[in-house]
């Protein structure tokens, strides 16, 4: 028999959603070393199995063995990932000049806001060349005018082959990102919610967002569906948090968008 216990606690959400889905998805998963098992009792089960293997002439299978990854190298070839020697190379060869004395990062510190580094995709001439130059973007925000910069560098010349800057274009956040947004809405005052649900959880005061495990997204604005504070999400860098004690339960705060651009909470109708 089972037994469903709920769990009531102001906002907080508890996850069901999130252990409906994963509930469904373990269901469909057999360990290994398991299939067939009595239920009664998986270590009969288990010995079932690998006696029935052996009557009919096979060997008892070997516990699985995880082997070391091999070392990373400084360089990768053709279309390998980038290694961290490499990303860590070209964010310093795109980050230079007037983008980083004029940026300003989600702090409001110099220079842009990083925001991903990814291996670029090969010129159309450079299809089936195995020697194609291997480059990697470089993506900033720039939160000085809301400007989403991509720099393509040259990994074997170290040359800035090319530079864009685009409006309006909100890729995913950044780790750094997600924590200054989180950081504003806890000293906000639209955050007094999320801080009686976390003591209501935990018992203690919420001060940091290192008390919490963070995901987010974009969000960007919907005609009628927001305040005025929140117009110009899209055109901002905008976020939406879905906050979660560590070891404990979810937080609801789906209502609330923080403009990391004019670094204002707005709170959405429901």
């Amino acid at each position: 028999m089972r037994e469903t216990v709920h769990r009531h606690l102001g906002k907080v959400v508890a996850g069901a959603a999130m252990a409906v889905a994963g509930t469904a998805v373990m269901v469909g998963i057999t360990l290994p070393g398991t299939a067939g098992a009595d239920e009664t009792g998986g270590g009969k089960g288990g010995q079932s199995a690998r006696q029935a293997a052996q009557d009919q002439g096979g060997a008892a299978v070997a516990p699985g063995v995880v082997e070391q990854a091999p070392a990373e190298g400084e360089k990768g070839t053709g279309r390998d990932p980038l290694t961290d020697d490499e990303i860590e190379r070209v964010e310093k060869l795109a980050l230079n000049g007037q983008l980083l004395t004029s940026g300003e990062n989600v702090e409001g510190g110099r220079g842009p806001q990083r925001v991903g580094v990814d291996l670029a995709e090969p010129e159309a001439s450079e299809l089936d060349d195995p020697n194609a130059p291997r480059r990697a973007d470089v993506t900033f925000y720039d939160y000085r005018d809301d400007t989403l910069v991509t720099r393509t560098v040259n990994l074997a010349t170290g040359k800035v082959e090319q530079t864009s800057s685009q409006h309006g274009v909100q890729p995913p956040l950044s780790r750094d990102e997600q924590t200054e947004a989180a950081r504003l809405l806890i000293a906000d005052p639209a955050g007094a919610g999320l801080k009686a649900d976390y003591k209501d959880a935990t018992g203690d005061e919420l001060t940091s967002p290192d008390q919490l495990l963070i995901t987010a997204m974009v969000y960007r604005a919907t005609p009628g569906a927001q305040p005025a504070v929140l117009d110009k999400c899209g055109e901002h860098r905008c976020v939406r948090l879905f906050p979660k004690v560590k070891n404990g339960p979810w937080i609801d705060a789906r209502s609330l968008v923080v403009d990391l651009s004019a670094r204002k909470v707005g709170k959405l109708a429901r």
